[in-house]
């Protein structure tokens, strides 16, 4: 199986795509994960991401494209479930043509969406551990001891992107570039539409009756 998350920042793709990928066997590709982590080895697509990462600002196609496409053709019968991208429509116009290019379809398209009040609330209190990446939130999943992750006792931080400021832009940003792939999924076989805003399991419930037949 092959399918493709999008919504606003704050929806839920993270969660939602690694447990369903886990579920299924499938890999998920998270493109937040993969640029941050071209950012921590110092690559020459990491340092170029970094800046726009920084303000809260998309990633350039070219970089993002490049890096997709090396995962995807790594192993294509594997199944994959790609996380934020695309990000736009020439992202997506050019994820088709990359796909065509390999022989490879994707099986389904679902947008998660939520209110912009229950976004804002989400993004402001993520913390990350900087020794092993693993995610908390100060209201819904806080750590057992206040600043220290649970797993390796690694610190915890908040992503320069996960502050209010740039969090507002980031949420301009994607309503300028991303919601526009609405127009471009809408309607083709597999598309699905589901409401994020509420409790983890259901939202899960849904994106399974969404996509697994």
């Amino acid at each position: 199986m092959n399918l493709i998350l999008f919504g606003p920042p704050g929806v839920g793709k993270g969660t939602q795509g690694e447990r369903l990928a886990t579920e299924e066997g499938i890999q998920h590709m998270a493109m937040g994960d993969l640029l941050r982590a071209a950012v921590r080895e110092g690559t020459e697509a990491g340092l170029k991401a970094k800046a726009f990462m920084d303000g809260g600002k998309l990633v350039p196609d070219a970089v993002v494209v490049a890096m997709i496409e090396e995962k995807i053709s790594a192993d294509k019968d594997a199944g994959f479930l790609l996380d934020g991208f695309p990000r736009n429509v020439p992202q997506a116009q050019a994820l088709d043509a990359m796909l065509a290019k390999h022989g490879v379809s994707i099986d389904h398209v679902v947008f998660m969406d939520a209110p912009k009040e229950n976004l804002l609330e989400r993004l402001s209190g993520r913390l990350i551990c900087r020794a092993c990446g693993f995610g908390f939130h100060r209201q819904y999943s806080p750590p057992q001891k206040s600043g220290y992750c649970d797993r390796c006792s690694g610190e915890l931080y908040q992503r320069d992107d996960d502050r209010e400021d740039v969090i507002a832009h980031r949420l301009e940003v994607y309503q300028e570039q991303t919601e526009p792939l609405l127009g471009y999924y809408q309607g083709r076989e597999g598309f699905s539409r589901i409401d994020a805003s509420g409790e983890m399991d259901l939202v899960y419930a849904g994106l399974k009756q969404a996509v697994v037949n």
